[in-house]
């Protein structure tokens, strides 16, 4: 203090002492809720006065944490080609469900007690099948013809065509016509191979006819 006068005092307003105030909250790292990196720093510093506001922002962060912990699974584009529908129809006692579980066995080496729906089986690395036994109602016989990409028709060999067979082929010729086999079964009860042949041969004829 110089003799007879007073001591310094810094200016409490103006220009300087807002810059000296800045320059003291900054080093500090709070000025008043108006500096970001405060905010980040220390959120703790700026939390909600009002119990509601603080009971929204603790819901919403318990939300945030918890769809972060579960990421909804996207999606992918998948490459594989559908699988190939083979569609097994004749009438009933002609060995359809027998034909699947042949096939699904000849496939998987599993045996299928059960084979009722649609049996998707992989037969390779990018093939698969589905196996679906035809419904005998004319409204299934419809729609199995339009999604079918090959039809295995089973005819008894000791009894021929039936009626069924070429009401199914009609229907086919109708809506978009597949690949179609013919599938002869029952030919254990030929006790002679003559009868056997000419058989086989009088259902072949049908059969192209």
């Amino acid at each position: 203090m110089a003799e007879g006068g007073k001591d310094h005092r810094k200016k409490k307003s103006g220009r300087k002492a807002d810059k000296r105030k800045a320059a003291e909250t900054k080093k500090k790292g709070d000025d008043g809720g108006n500096n970001d990196v405060a905010r980040k720093q220390n959120p703790k510093a700026f939390i909600f006065k009002s119990r509601g506001k603080a009971k929204i922002q603790r819901a919403r962060t318990a939300e945030k944490d918890q769809r972060r912990m579960h990421v909804p699974a996207v999606e992918k584009n998948v490459e594989e080609p559908p699988p190939f529908t083979i569609l097994v129809q004749g009438p009933p006692g002609v060995g359809k469900s027998t034909l699947i579980k042949c096939l699904i066995k000849h496939y998987t080496r599993q045996d299928v007690r059960d084979a009722k729906g649609p049996v998707t089986v992989v037969a390779g690395k990018t093939r698969r099948l589905t196996f679906i036994e035809c419904p005998q109602d004319l409204n299934g016989m419809i729609d199995a013809a339009k999604y079918a990409d090959l039809v295995l028709l089973l005819i008894d060999g000791a009894f021929g065509f039936e009626m069924e067979t070429f009401e199914f082929l009609n229907i086919l010729q109708v809506h978009g016509f597949p690949k179609v086999m013919g599938v002869l079964t029952h030919l254990d009860g030929f006790k002679d191979v003559k009868a056997l042949k000419k058989d086989q041969k009088g259902t072949k004829a049908s059969f192209l006819v």
